[in-house]
C-alpha cells in the first residue's frame, strides 16, 4: 500500500516539476517565473522526496528525504522572496499587462 502512495506522490511530484519548467519558458517576466520555480521546487520536489520516504520508510534513506524536505521548505519560499525584492529594487520592470504592483505602493507610502 505504501508503494502505491509513493507512486502517486512521485507521479504528482513529476507534474509539478514538468508545469514549473514549463512556466519557467512560458511566463513573461522574472517575477512570475519565479512564483513557477518556487512552486515546482517546493511542491514538485518535495512531493518526489515524500514517495521517496514512503518506500525506504524510517530508513537511512527515508530520514534524509524528510530532513531534506524540511529544508525545501524553510529555504526556497525566502530565496525565492529575496530574489524578487532585489530585482525588484535593481529596477527590473514588471510584464506591461500586471495590474499592480504592491511592492512599489507601499515604498511611495513611506
Amino acid at each position: 500500500m505504501n508503494e502505491l502512495f509513493g507512486y502517486i506522490f512521485i507521479v504528482v511530484g513529476i507534474s509539478f516539476d514538468f508545469f514549473g519548467c514549463l512556466g519557467l519558458v512560458r511566463l513573461p517576466d522574472v517575477y512570475n517565473r519565479l512564483q513557477a520555480s518556487t512552486k515546482c521546487v517546493t511542491l514538485g520536489t518535495s512531493s518526489i522526496l515524500f514517495g521517496l520516504f514512503l518506500f525506504k520508510g524510517f530508513s537511512a534513506a527515508g530520514i534524509k528525504a524528510l530532513l531534506c524536505i524540511v529544508f525545501l521548505l524553510l529555504t526556497a519560499p525566502v530565496s525565492a522572496h529575496a530574489l524578487a525584492r532585489g530585482a525588484h529594487k535593481s529596477g527590473v520592470r514588471l510584464w506591461e499587462n500586471s495590474v499592480c504592483d504592491k511592492y512599489l505602493e507601499d515604498t511611495e507610502n513611506e
